[in-house]
């Protein structure tokens, strides 16, 4: 990465650090339509929290549902319990929290781009986390 490129970065790190964790992802025509949510088998009950350690990446699939994956097919579906303004178009999100674990409980906050870097945006609940395998 080029000098340039890492002092452009730096404003929304510092945000992303305020914030407590962030999850932002490429646009672009590798990246699948942001309305399609593939196919999964639950695997559980629901759960209420997940540890933070236990999820590598996470993948926006519309305004209302999020992947928190382990591995490339297995993890946790969280259905927000409303619209989240922004988070469908944009696909990247941060939350603060001061536990090992993101709960139902939790905010994530959108992060828009705009003003040479990511604002905050809306802020949304989450909803249960429920254990899914994805269909291959």
């Amino acid at each position: 990465m080029r000098l340039p490129a890492i002092r452009a970065a730096l404003p929304a790190l510092a945000l992303c650090a305020a914030l407590g964790g962030c999850y932002a992802y490429e646009r672009g025509p590798h990246r699948p339509p942001v309305d399609r949510i593939p196919a999964a088998r639950v695997t559980g009950p629901d759960q209420a929290c997940i540890p933070l350690r236990q999820f590598s990446e996470t993948r926006v699939r519309d305004s209302r549902t999020i992947d928190f994956l382990t591995s490339s097919h297995r993890g946790w579906r969280n259905v927000l319990p409303d619209d989240c303004p922004g988070l469908a178009s944009e696909r990247a999100f941060s939350f603060n929290t001061s536990l090992s674990q993101l709960c139902s409980t939790d905010i994530i906050r959108v992060l828009e781009q705009g003003g040479g870097g990511l604002q905050p945006g809306a802020a949304c609940g989450l909803g249960r986390f429920t254990p899914i395998e994805l269909a291959r």
